[in-house]
C-alpha cells in the first residue's frame, strides 16, 4: 500500500510540474488543482500509515 501511495505521490508531483508546460489557461489551473489534491491526499495517507516510534506513545 505504501509503495502505491509513494508512486501516486511522485507521479502527481511530476504531472503538476508538467501541467505548466503542456497546458495553459483554465485547463492548466484545473489540472493543477486536481493533481494538488491527489498530492495532499497521498501525502496525508502516507503520514497516517507511518511507523510510529514506540518510545513516544
Amino acid at each position: 500500500m505504501k509503495a502505491l501511495l509513494w508512486f501516486v505521490l511522485v507521479c502527481s508531483l511530476l504531472f503538476n510540474v508538467f501541467t505548466s508546460i503542456l497546458f495553459s489557461g483554465a485547463t492548466q489551473v484545473a489540472l493543477s488543482v486536481v493533481s494538488g489534491v491527489i498530492v495532499l491526499g497521498s501525502g496525508f495517507a502516507l503520514w497516517m500509515l507511518r511507523d510510529r516510534d514506540p518510545q513516544h506513545t
